[in-house]
């Protein structure tokens, strides 16, 4: 006897899966709390008041945003020190960068800006690399 092999059963065609439209989510809106009333400082705040500010409205202790001051300001320094990328930003503040100034000449008899028909000598200047600070919108924003 000669063994028939079955053919193997078709399978029903699967069907396609209907696309259920989820319900619209409402996204729970974070309580927004009401953006504190910022006064205008009459004197300039000392580094103690300032450091004294910082930790009132933070709940950091004194030593703790010293700490935090003392981060940024290493972490500026390795972006601007020679040989680093020369730029720095604060988020939203400032970004701080450098440039590289080269080496002037002595120049003689230049005319003076400040009193005409006047010459002058210009003493000669050697490279060196300026540091600038740039606000940033935000910053702009708060001044205007």
């Amino acid at each position: 006897m000669v063994a028939k092999k079955k053919a193997p059963a078709k399978k029903a065609p699967a069907k396609k899966a209907t696309a259920k439209k989820a319900a619209p989510k409402t996204a729970a809106k974070p309580a927004v709390a009401a953006p504190k009333k910022i006064k205008a400082v009459k004197e300039a705040m000392t580094k103690t008041a300032m450091m004294q500010a910082i930790a009132d409205e933070t709940g950091l202790s004194r030593k703790q945003v010293s700490s935090v001051m003392d981060s940024l300001g290493g972490i500026i320094e390795a972006h601007v020190k020679k040989g680093a990328i020369g730029a720095c930003s604060i988020p939203g503040l400032m970004k701080i960068k450098t440039i590289r100034k080269p080496a002037q000449k002595a120049r003689k008899n230049v005319p003076n800006p400040f009193k005409p028909g006047e010459t002058m000598d210009v003493a000669a200047k050697p490279a060196r690399t300026v540091v600038k600070v740039l606000p940033l919108k935000k910053l702009k924003d708060m001044a205007g």
